[in-house]
């Protein structure tokens, strides 16, 4: 294929495209490949995450530390990033939950809120889509929103007849679901970390799994992508309100992860071109 490939990454919030899927993204740029990441909120209801900037004056200011947070990590991965503009919802909590704050991006209609999706596609042209499962990765309503924001435009945007006013119509050929987070990979990780050191960052994860349903049956793609391991994890530490850069998410070693789990993995859930699974390129029979 002679033509410029173009990857579009849809996420919730600034920091989601750091967290999910960064390390392929940063290969496939590096590769020469357009990749555009779309963030659907400003992330203005998030949480300070880093302890070392709880402050007053970063909660008065978080939309706009974030915006400049995500610049950063864009440019660490080598991507260009689009916003549609909608805003968080929050991450309720409490029995009951509370109702989601009025006007947010989680009680948009999803065919209203595919609008500016469907347009930006149009314009972008890309051949690969990634987001979420139907359960967002995980059950916050943002990212179940956009899930559902990305299964209509997917569709919608090669359809002339739908949302006629948002450009000329363009197709995309893939759609990938994200997941990084099965029971096998961390498994993995969390035995090398024993063997290795004799403890594990995961060990409270390991004992509540087996309440989790393991979606690592539905991995179709593994993208090798360990030597971006490092740029992925500088564009999370840009997201320095939204995570500890001495926590969780840098408690295993690099070397550890690019040894024992080096890819990013994905669940082929549409397509458009004859390709094989197990795959290990998210332009499988699209080159």
């Amino acid at each position: 294929m002679s033509e410029q490939l173009r990857l579009m990454a849809v996420h919730a919030h600034p920091d989601d495209e750091s967290s999910k899927g960064a390390a392929a993204m940063a290969r496939y740029a590096a590769e020469g490949v357009e990749v555009l990441v779309v963030t659907c909120t400003g992330g203005e209801r998030g949480s300070v995450l880093n302890p070392k900037l709880d402050r007053p004056e970063v909660w008065e200011n978080i939309a706009t530390i974030r915006r400049a947070e995500m610049d950063r990590a864009r440019e660490i991965l080598g991507v260009d990033q689009a916003w549609l503009g909608f805003v968080d919802s929050g991450f309720p909590e409490g029995d009951p939950l509370p109702p989601l704050p009025e006007g947010c991006f989680g009680l948009m209609d999803p065919e209203e809120a595919a609008a500016p999706l469907v347009e930006l596609i149009r314009r972008f042209r890309p051949h690969v889509i990634t987001t979420y499962d139907e359960e967002g990765g995980y059950p916050h309503p943002d990212h179940v929103m956009t899930h559902k924001v990305s299964m209509v435009a997917f569709d919608a945007a090669g359809d002339a007849a739908r949302y006629p006013d948002a450009g000329e119509p363009w197709q995309p050929l893939k759609l990938y679901y994200n997941m990084g987070w099965s029971r096998v990979r961390m498994l993995a990780l969390h035995e090398a970390m024993l063997e290795t050191t004799g403890e594990s960052p995961y060990t409270e994860w390991m004992k509540q799994w087996e309440e989790r349903p393991d979606k690592g049956d539905r991995v179709t793609t593994r993208v090798p992508c360990g030597e971006y391991f490092e740029a992925r994890d500088d564009a999370l530490r840009a997201h320095a309100t939204q995570v500890d850069p001495d926590g969780f998410w840098f408690a295993v070693p690099l070397d550890i992860q690019q040894k024992i789990w080096p890819t990013e993995d994905y669940e082929l859930v549409k397509s458009h071109v004859d390709t094989r699974t197990p795959e290990d390129d998210l332009f499988a029979g699209v080159r």
